[in-house]
């Protein structure tokens, strides 16, 4: 296959509600939820998208021709790109009933594993779905990062409990999953963490724990205190809080505040190797890349899956290339111009 055929039969099975455009930027799908849409009127999973369009490289080829490395290492592994896939939950409500979340984990991480990266793996209602998803991360040697929601803390150590059975090398949260409404409806009730609670939960994990969904500096110096190891600066998709800013106006100040003190990732509308050279350039460590994975893997299975990782390399590897970056930590803030 090629990834136009993946990306062709993909909008065959993706359910009634993501159209599989050829640009996932939000705009079609809009406020669409169920769906792969944002909350409110969409604004902010459109601006995720645009915000990254309004950043240009600067190319500079007066430089050594040498081949580019893009490897990165995070928390003792290396990986062979500074990309990973993103979490999603309700596959089969959102995108179609060719999957479920069982089975599209199955898939996800299997292939990002073999492709030489690693998949952050999603959380539901159903316990089932952080089984199968500890289990799949388990069969691919512990390259995976389960993602808890923010239950309440007794849901929170279930999970980690099989999160430790897995073997991963690291665990997440997504704390901006406090604006969905399942949590909110739950008893005892869940969502947001203070910060004294959030520390319990990092030392809970025992392995390295990313906090996903900061998009303050207030925000990532708490997730400093409590004892993350890395954070995600995200809001979600723009799927639980309208009128957001986007992720790319506010990485860089967060950078400042806390880089080099943790391990900094970022998502919201990054599509391309060129957007992901854009984050690094910014000071983001990495990025994740959650809707477009979800269109690979039902267009493609497995295969689908490499074929968009290999296209994501190589669109990075010549911007690097022909910005004069030929390794990660080459990458710098003049190479982009706001």
């Amino acid at each position: 296959m090629t990834y136009e055929e993946v990306w062709e039969e993909a909008k065959t099975c993706l359910g009634k509600y993501c159209k599989g455009c050829a640009v996932c930027n939000g705009r079609v799908c809009k406020n669409q939820i169920p769906g792969p849409g944002a909350k409110g009127v969409g604004d902010t999973a459109i601006r995720n998208y645009d915000k990254w369009k309004e950043i240009r490289v600067n190319m500079d080829t007066l430089c050594e021709n040498k081949p580019v490395d893009t490897s990165l290492e995070l928390f003792g592994k290396t990986f062979k790109y500074p990309f990973f896939a993103g979490p999603v939950g309700a596959v089969n409500l959102h995108y179609g009933e060719k999957y479920n979340d069982a089975t599209y984990n199955n898939v996800l991480v299997s292939a990002c594993a073999k492709a030489g990266i690693a998949a952050f793996t999603g959380d539901g209602t159903n316990p089932d779905v952080m089984t199968a998803a500890t289990k799949a991360i388990s069969s691919a040697g512990g390259i995976g990062v389960p993602t808890i929601k923010p239950w309440n803390m007794d849901t929170i150590k279930e999970k980690l409990a099989q999160v430790h059975q897995s073997g991963a090398f690291a665990a997440a949260m997504d704390v901006d999953a406090a604006g969905l409404p399942f949590l909110k409806n739950m008893t005892p009730p869940a969502g947001g963490k203070s910060t004294e609670e959030l520390k319990a939960i990092a030392e809970a994990a025992g392995i390295p724990f990313i906090v996903k969904g900061i998009m303050t500096v207030k925000g990532a110096l708490k997730a400093k205190e409590a004892g993350a190891a890395a954070i995600v600066v995200s809001n979600h998709g723009g799927r639980v809080l309208d009128q957001c800013p986007a992720t790319a106006e506010v990485l860089e100040e967060i950078v400042k505040a806390v880089g080099g003190s943790m391990k900094i990732l970022v998502d919201g509308g990054i599509r391309c190797g060129t957007d992901i050279f854009k984050a690094l350039a910014l000071g983001a460590d990495g990025v994740l890349i959650c809707r477009p994975f979800v269109t690979a893997v039902y267009g493609g299975a497995e295969e689908g899956v490499e074929l968009y990782i290999k296209k994501l390399a190589a669109e990075l590897e010549d911007t690097m290339g022909m910005c004069g970056a030929h390794s990660l930590s080459e990458i710098t803030r003049d190479m982009i111009r706001i």
